[in-house]
């Protein structure tokens, strides 16, 4: 048990950390202010705990932190982390704030302070409407998003108090939303981590795995990069450079997803380690052709791949990051390198707070055009109404770029887009009136449809028609925030357009058939029609005012049966948990969340009660939603969701869906396993491709009918020109089985991939 003078020697501890941090760092030294914040904290939050048990205060003092030593920002930065949940938590205003800190740091703890209530109607995403809030108050002070990734990192840090529920929940947003987020400010080191612990939480034992098989291939790694670093280093000498070598371990996440995407497993994947080239200029207005010398350096003791050649140097990537990446040819295969100036590297690793010191110091050396840019198109998305969170959230998410490409215009000025941009997203780019009339496009020379999907290096010109506008269809041609929020924008004024001309047809037609539009009326007609409220009614009339054809008059009078169902209660006898748990699964979800990710427990004695676990069985299988969208088998990592209609959808943990659905509506998460018996089949895809012989499809009939005794649904092989693919239709029990299968398939003679699809 920890004594109360322990514990505030501790506090003690982590405020002189923190100061000394502040002070070894190159800000104006106000340490005053920072401790006047500290104390103020500190004073505000007493007698509060976390769900771990720690005093509260911790908490403000980890993130301070962070901001100072993982990010380098300065004392108003500091004082803002402090300070930020003060006004949320205690009984202190933003105005106190205000009078006692001043303005600024006021106004970034406003920005961090959640809301309630929202824009998003009756389904009211809290989620989306503090991330509209946050990202509103950092047009004005970027630093606000950056104290707010600072302070998910220490939740993120702390997750393992949470209840597995939550867990998915803070994860989840976490991924969908703030690792891409340090991504686009350049926060590479903070992104890799919260990506890390994301997956840790989500993929448990996937993520362990991962791990186990870094460290026992990690002496063959180090081996490698000693070998392939001493002619480098010797070269470098001869040169009287200046410079480091570092290993890139591609991380676990990064690992997990391209065994995802390809479908190999981990010791398949050849580009775990790169190598990093860091020098110090001699001149540091020239660092490009000193970086470029490296580069020819490199040819001279190595095999470089051309075509693999990337210049982030002279074209940086939107976020600010600068580099020279290219490719060598090694004993062991292809090797990434990648060379960089210090001034680089730490942009590269602490982004947007790095470029903006180095502006200070060097204003020649850093150029803020594509942060405006970025910013600017934040600023049109949140100026734009959108009537659901699903929607608002997706549109940032497409507006954090993890890819990009260089266009040209007709002229040969360069725009950035992100990788997958067509023809219609450059147009929108380029104008919003190019956009909305585009009929076509010429991308080097040749005519295309707007669909056309643009590459690094194309040049493309628009061409338009005034009497063309957006189509509905034009949402699927679109891959940018900035499209899309267009689009939507003008699909929107015409379904007002459409829904004013529906609800005029529809009140004549009523007073045709002397009925008034009153409200009864109008629940019944929506009922009919198959319409969820009067809005969609009226869209479907207008759209089609003949569906009225369909409905008698006599039919309004009746009220239709109301729905008996007992929603989401149906669901407790499938819920295990703490037995002194007498809380139901809603009130459970919907509890304040601890800090962690959340709000603070008022004590240790009154943390928040672990949600219950949903247990689906052969038993009760069929009562739960299973949507199209993942189609998870026993031995998938779940989840529960509690949809509007208060049933119960279960998804994979990594389906896209769900990703969504865990950053718009995480109070509805739950947490949720398999207690299967092995008595259900469920229907799996293998896919095979191979080298074509003959007698391979005998071959693989023979072990799956045979050898394993599985029940085959469908077989299908088709060959061209000596190579093979099918697919082959399975009945199975869970994904262990699968994954058994697949590999016994690929150890066929001509079969070289498998994959598993459900």
């Amino acid at each position: 048990m920890v004594t109360e003078a322990e514990e505030a020697k501790l506090v003690e501890e982590a405020f002189e950390r923190l100061v000394k941090s502040y002070l070894d760092s190159p800000h104006r030294k106000k340490v005053d202010l920072i401790t006047k914040a500290f104390n103020f904290a500190r004073q505000a939050h007493k007698g509060v705990r976390r769900l771990s048990g720690e005093p509260y205060i911790m908490h403000p003092l980890a993130v301070a932190q962070i901001v100072s030593s993982e990010m380098g920002l300065g004392s108003t930065s500091i004082c803002s982390a402090l300070l930020h949940d003060v006004v949320e938590d205690t009984e202190y205003t933003v105005e106190d704030l205000k009078n006692i800190f001043g303005p600024k740091i006021a106004e970034i703890v406003d920005g961090l302070t959640k809301i309630s209530g929202g824009v998003f109607g009756d389904h009211s995403s809290p989620q989306a409407e503090n991330l509209k809030k946050l990202l509103l108050t950092m047009s004005d002070d970027i630093r606000v998003i950056l104290i707010k990734i600072c302070d998910r990192l220490h939740n993120m840090r702390t997750l393992a108090s949470q209840p597995k529920n939550k867990q998915y929940k803070i994860a989840g947003e976490t991924l969908y939303i703030y690792a891409p987020l340090a991504y686009r400010l350049g926060l590479n080191q903070i992104k890799s981590e919260l990506e890390n612990l994301s997956f840790k939480y989500e993929h448990p034992d996937t993520y362990n795995s991962i791990v186990r098989q870094l460290k026992l291939t990690q002496k063959g790694r180090d081996d490698l990069f000693q070998e392939i670093t001493q002619p480098i280093r010797k070269l470098l000498d001869q040169q009287h450079i200046t410079y480091q070598l570092k290993a890139r371990i591609k991380t676990p996440y990064s690992i997990w997803q391209k065994m995802q995407n390809k479908n190999i497993p981990f010791n398949e994947i050849y580009d775990i380690l790169a190598v990093r080239i860091i020098i110090t200029p001699k001149d540091p207005q020239n660092e490009s052709d000193e970086c470029f010398n490296i580069y020819s350096l490199l040819n001279k003791i190595y095999t470089t791949q051309n075509e693999r050649l990337r210049d982030w140097i002279n074209h940086p990537k939107a976020n600010g990051y600068q580099a020279l990446h290219t490719t060598i040819m090694t004993q062991q295969g292809w090797i990434e390198v990648q060379i960089r100036t210090d001034r680089m590297d730490q942009i590269a690793e602490r982004g947007i707070a790095a470029h903006w010191r180095y502006k200070l110091q060097q204003p020649e050396l850093a150029d803020e055009g594509e942060l405006g840019t970025w910013l600017t198109t934040i600023q049109e998305i949140l100026n734009d109404p959108q009537p659901d969170a699903l929607d608002f959230l997706d549109t940032i998410k497409l507006n954090l770029f993890a890819k990009e490409i260089l266009v040209y215009t007709p002229k040969g000025e360069f725009k950035t887009m992100p990788s997958g941009a067509t023809a219609l997203d450059f147009a929108y780019h380029i104008h919003t009136f190019l956009g909305t009339h585009a009929i076509g496009a010429k991308v080097n020379h040749k005519l295309v449809p707007i669909s056309h999907e643009l590459n690094s290096g194309d040049q493309v010109e628009i061409l338009t028609s005034p009497s063309q506008h957006p189509q509905n269809e034009w949402l699927t041609y679109a891959h940018t925030a900035k499209a899309k929020t267009k689009i939507r924008a003008a699909l929107r004024r015409r379904e007002r357009e459409v829904r004013k001309a529906g609800q005029e047809i529809l009140n004549q037609w009523l007073a045709q058939n002397d009925l008034q539009p009153t409200t009864p009326i109008l629940h019944n007609l929506a009922h009919i029609l198959h319409q969820s409220d009067t809005d969609n009614l009226y869209l479907a009339i207008g759209s089609d005012e003949t569906i009225l054809k369909k409905v008698k008059p006599a039919q309004l009078i009746t009220a239709p049966k109301k729905n008996t169902s007992s929603g989401w209660k149906r669901y407790i006898p499938f819920l295990s948990g703490n037995d002194n748990d007498k809380k139901t699964t809603a009130e459970t979800t919907q509890e304040k969340e601890g800090k962690n990710g959340g709000k603070p427990a008022a004590d240790t004695d009154n943390k928040a009660k672990k949600a219950s676990t949903l247990k689906i069985s052969e038993d009760n299988y069929d009562q739960f939603i299973h949507p199209d969208c993942c189609h998870p088998i026993p031995g998938d990592d779940i989840l529960g969701y509690i949809d509007p209609q208060n049933r119960i959808q279960i998804h994979r943990r990594d389906c896209p869906v769900a990703n969504k659905l865990k950053a718009s509506y995480g109070k509805r998460i739950l947490d949720a396993e398999w207690a299967m018996l092995h008595r259900q089949l469920f229907t799996i895809t293998i896919t095979l491709e191979g080298i074509d012989r003959k007698g391979i499809l005998h071959d693989v009939a023979e072990i799956l009918s045979d050898q394993l005794d599985i029940d085959i649904r469908s077989i299908n092989i088709n060959t061209n020109q000596g190579i093979f693919n099918g697919t082959v239709q399975l009945r199975i029990h869970d994904r262990k089985e699968a994954q058994d299968i697949a590999a016994k398939l690929k150890k066929v003679t001509g079969v070289k991939e498998t994959s598993i699809t459900t």
